[in-house]
């Protein structure tokens, strides 16, 4: 079992020198540390009692080092709270658990130092402010070990709560991709580039290839560490060294993410759920923040969900728009600092990476779903079912859903497939649609295609290009095409290349409309080969009390149908005619050896003028019942 312990405690409370009398490693590595006796940035130890594995962050007490402080405290599973014997419960004290209690650390104990300095009333006065201090907050009712690091006094007795506690860590499943926050990085001689951070999720191997952000680089990984001791493998919950090929260590500082490639996205804006601390000022709109996300610190901007403040001791929903891109996950968690002065003022944990710049307008709608999400949070499906649902009719794209949660590709997949099997969504080429909008879409396919039909009766069908201006603008071309294609499948609609009509509808005439159309048939039928001049077939249509507009559309849908054929610019004849006059032209092809024929033997069998066989021949040019040979005409 692997553990990682954070310490947490006031300057000069002897968390170093604990951490050394447990562990026998000094985590006060450098020479200002050395020199001053002071923690400046992290140190890191490790401790193995029985089966468990603890990996030691030691951080810094000093107010003006709280930033390192809070770059160790991401991924921490147990807290040992330190607090002086001969001073008590002191200003940085306050603040470091205040940030322990903001990343939502569940476990812990107090380890009170220097107890061979202080008589026994000073030390159970300072055990019962500890108690005090700690009432109502997740070390309640955890022990209170007095210990001295000088003479090894209690060491043994922290030494089995630390056991204890650990017993009490609760171990979830690995569902995430791999990610390691930076909290170090340096050279070492004969190897080259290595970084360090505790594996939040996921694993890191040797051979296996990452991606640094926020600079999107792709890098290998030469060699792997946990705990000091190279392994194959590193898994999610302990410390890690990864020996990275192809990058100098001064190009990898500290708030930088090594994740799966190709997994996550940067963002620059994320909604939240932030909790301000009780003696904070009031959270502002347009307030500038220190956000620490990993171990991370950036800049931001603060919109309000819903309001314009978030009160001191309240919860609230806000947007955060960063001065420089972060990677962050649903339900990671961050600490607010203000920015100057700098001291803590609040916490919260991310709830929309995805989201776009909050309108005032969309304010309530924005609240309501983050408040959903934030009692979903810990639930897989209901999680993605939300974001589904938010996406509305876009839906949203594998890649991007798997962004915001930070999913493994195997969790992702088997929520989706509960959810399908549920009726809840629809997976459609990679994305992924409510089936409440889904079937919200048909219902505006069909509506825009009766509209249309409606707008022009007399059309058989309509232009799926119009339906797609009409109300699939926006719809991306996977989602448009299984619309189209269910609702062909349910006989809803029929599709024809590129019209589409609502099944059993054609065009809706009129009477007078349909005696036009009935007079052009007759006219027609009636003129044989000798017909009269397309203007004049849509005049005798025209009688019936129709506009040449409508007569025009009647016209074409004869075209459309193929009951009429048009034959060059002027004429058009019935097809029943033009059949019957292949017909005898293929009997006259077999009286003659050739098979050919002429323009006056084509008049005589035709029994037209010069004035019809001319472009009838050459409409059977083009469509290749005869072909040209020289003054004559092969008939095929």
């Amino acid at each position: 079992m692997d553990i990682i312990v954070g310490t947490a405690g006031h300057i000069d409370h002897g968390k170093t020198s604990l951490v050394k009398t447990l562990t026998g490693t000094d985590t006060d590595r450098l020479p200002e540390e050395k020199q001053r006796g002071i923690t400046v940035d992290l140190g890191f130890a490790e401790l193995t009692i029985g089966e468990i594995h603890f990996g030691f962050v030691d951080v810094p007490g000093h107010e003006r080092f709280i930033k390192n402080m809070l770059a160790g405290a991401s991924g921490i599973d147990l807290v040992l709270l330190v607090v002086a014997a001969d001073e008590g419960i002191m200003p940085q004290t306050r603040e470091h658990f205040d940030i322990c209690r903001l990343l939502q650390i569940k476990n812990g104990l107090v380890a009170v130092t220097k107890k061979d300095i202080v008589d026994d009333e000073m030390l159970e006065l300072v055990r019962t402010e500890v108690t005090e201090f700690v009432a109502g907050t997740f070390l309640d009712d955890s022990p209170i070990i007095a210990v001295s690091s000088r003479t090894g006094e209690g060491i043994d007795d922290l030494r089995d709560a630390l056991a204890a506690a650990a017993a009490r860590v609760t171990t979830l499943p690995d569902t995430q991709i791999t990610r390691l926050p930076i909290d170090r990085s340096f050279a070492v001689k004969g190897f080259g580039s290595v970084v360090t951070g505790t594996l939040i999720s996921g694993k890191i191997g040797e051979g296996d290839e990452l991606e640094l952000f926020p600079a999107r680089r792709k890098l290998r990984v030469r060699g792997v560490q946990s705990h000091g001791e190279k392994v194959n493998e590193a898994h999610s919950g302990r410390r890690t060294a990864v020996n990275l090929a192809g990058i100098e260590h001064h190009d990898v500082e500290r708030g930088m993410l090594l994740a799966e490639p190709n997994s996550v996205e940067l963002f620059q804006i994320f909604d939240a759920e932030v909790e301000m601390l009780p003696d904070a000022k009031p959270l502002k709109t347009r307030q500038r923040v220190r956000l620490h996300i990993g171990t991370a610190e950036i800049l931001a901007r603060v919109a309000v969900i819903g309001g314009d403040t978030v009160a001191a001791g309240e919860k609230g929903f806000v947007q955060f728009r960063l001065e420089s891109p972060v990677v962050t996950v649903i339900g990671e968690r961050f600490v607010i600092r203000s920015y100057s002065p700098q001291m803590t003022i609040g916490g919260g944990s991310v709830l929309f990476p995805n989201a776009d710049k909050l309108l005032r307008r969309n304010a309530e709608k924005q609240k309501e779903f983050l408040g959903r999400l934030a009692v979903a949070i810990d639930r897989s499906d209901t999680v993605l079912q939300l974001l589904v649902e938010h996406s509305g009719e876009t839906g949203i794209t594998r890649a991007k859903a798997r962004s915001a949660t930070g999913w493994t590709t195997e969790h992702f997949d088997r929520s989706v497939d509960r959810l399908r099997s549920t009726g809840e969504l629809l997976s459609v080429d990679g994305t992924c649609i409510s089936a409440n909008a889904f079937r919200g879409l048909q219902q505006k396919v069909l509506s825009e295609v009766e509209r249309l039909h409606d707008a022009d009766r007399l059309a058989p069908a309509v232009s799926i290009e119009k339906v797609r201006s009409g109300v699939l603008r926006q719809i991306p071309s996977q989602i448009e095409n299984a619309v189209l294609t269910s609702l062909a499948a349910a006989n809803k609609l029929s599709i024809d290349g590129d019209e589409v009509r609502l099944s059993g509808r054609g065009s809706q005439l009129s009477e007078s409309e349909t005696k036009a159309l009935d007079t052009m048939r007759e006219v027609l039928v009636d003129a044989a080969l000798e017909v009269p001049k397309i203007e004049d077939v849509l005049a005798a249509a025209m009688a019936s009390g129709i506009s040449k507009d409508v007569a025009r559309k009647l016209f074409q849908q004869l075209v459309d149908s193929g009951e009429v054929l048009r034959v060059g610019s002027d004429f058009a004849f019935s097809s029943k005619v033009i059949n019957n006059l292949v017909e005898k032209l293929r009997s006259f092809a077999s009286s003659v050896p050739d098979r050919s024929i002429d323009v006056a033997k084509f008049k005589e069998v035709a029994g037209v003028s010069r004035k019809y066989a001319i472009p009838l021949l050459e409409y059977f040019d083009q469509q290749k019942i005869t072909a040209r040979r020289g003054d004559k005409r092969l008939i095929i």
